[in-house]
């Protein structure tokens, strides 16, 4: 294992600002939105990512946090393992997802790792270990076919090992969520419990209207009518991600418009996405991807998980479960669903926050943590 700092070449950056100059401006009709990404935000953005944005100061926070490059078979993981002052602290492996990335959780780790420097109980202090799924930012793309989230579940838990964890908690949310799916039914005598802030639940074949409530019902349709047309993506993706990739990983524009999209759609806010996320910590996960030319390895994952020959996730999880249903997220399924499937035992509905809760309800969050996991420390 050796230690790691981000650290951009001043000629990536100056290719970043060139390539940004040169842009090639779509034209645009109807209401801002409607059609995609609204040309005049992400002009304003891509406007202050070449003259206001400060890739070193956010590179040197990043870099405030312990991390590895950690060698596994064909693998080379990159991971922030930052660990807590309090010999107590229980280990706990967080996943991010796509569009996201390690830059997601620069607001949860210290509350985590130092709980009562934020007015907590440092009883409830972790060792905070968040690797970069390989092919996303920093970590070394995988150079085969295949590459899913059972077995990036599978990947990890060698990770844990060689970071000397025997027994941890996970958490996770999108991909992340899936990772740590499969974490709690590959790896169940290592993890003390998994927390989830996006449940994949299927419905029931006997009756899938079993148990569930009315309130339930509606939640689950308002979703489902928020997500009507959001899903395009995921055809594109799934199916060819080779040729979009070109256009992503050669235009800066087309990359930051098509990960802005979906932060303006998942986050929650009344229509001004940095009520959500600012623009430092929008640019920061799009620079991420920019400098690392990952965009296409982290997209491949779609294509994968729908050519996987098994089951896509485990008919059963038995390790304690605790699931966080933040208003703005992308998925509302009834606790009846998620109890056939996982063994519930934390079923929370946090004030604020969508399907990025690390960046914007870190609090919420962190928080909820804390409460699923404590009785099972």
């Amino acid at each position: 294992m050796d230690p790691f700092r981000i650290a951009i070449a001043d000629t990536d950056i100056a290719d970043l600002n060139h390539r940004l100059d040169q842009t090639r401006w779509p034209d645009q009709v109807g209401a801002p939105w409607v059609y995609g990404t609204d040309s005049a935000y992400l002009r304003e953005l891509c406007q202050y990512w070449r003259h206001d944005f400060d890739w070193r100061a956010q590179e040197a926070a990043l870099n405030h946090f312990d991390q590895l490059m950690v060698p596994l078979g064909d693998h080379r993981v990159h991971v922030i393992h930052q660990r807590s002052s309090h010999a107590h602290a229980e280990p706990l492996l967080i996943t991010h997802g796509w569009p996201g990335s390690i830059s997601e959780f620069a607001k949860v780790i210290e509350p985590l790792t130092q709980p009562e420097k934020f007015g907590g109980d440092a009883a409830d202090a972790f060792h905070v270990i968040c690797p970069s799924i390989p092919g996303y930012g920093f970590s070394q793309a995988p150079t085969d076919p295949g590459f899913q989230p059972r077995e990036c579940a599978q990947l990890f838990m060698q990770l844990m090992s060689t970071l000397g964890y025997d027994r941890y908690f996970a958490q996770g949310g999108d991909v992340g969520a899936a990772v740590t799916t499969w974490l709690g039914s590959l790896a169940a005598d290592q993890l003390k419990g998994i927390h989830l802030n996006l449940v994949f639940a299927r419905p029931p074949k006997d009756d899938p209207n079993a148990g569930v409530t009315d309130a339930e019902t509606a939640r689950m349709a308002a979703a489902r009518e928020r997500m009507t047309n959001e899903v395009g993506y995921q055809q594109i993706q799934g199916t060819k991600p080779q040729t979009l990739g070109y256009g992503l990983n050669d235009s800066p524009v087309g990359l930051a418009g098509w990960i802005t999209e979906k932060f303006h759609k998942w986050t929650q806010h009344t229509g001004n996405l940095e009520d959500a996320v600012t623009k430092d910590e929008l640019l920061t996960n799009i620079s991420i991807y920019w400098f690392t030319q990952t965009i296409t390895s982290s997209v491949r994952m779609y294509y994968e998980s729908r050519r996987y020959d098994g089951r896509p996730f485990p008919a059963r999880v038995d390790v304690p479960t605790a699931v966080a249903n933040f208003p703005g997220e992308l998925a509302a399924p009834p606790r009846a669903w998620v109890e056939k499937q996982f063994n519930l035992v934390h079923w929370s509905f946090p004030e604020r926050g969508g399907h990025f809760a690390a960046l914007e309800a870190p609090d919420m969050l962190v928080r909820d943590i804390q409460q699923a996991f404590r009785t099972l420390r």
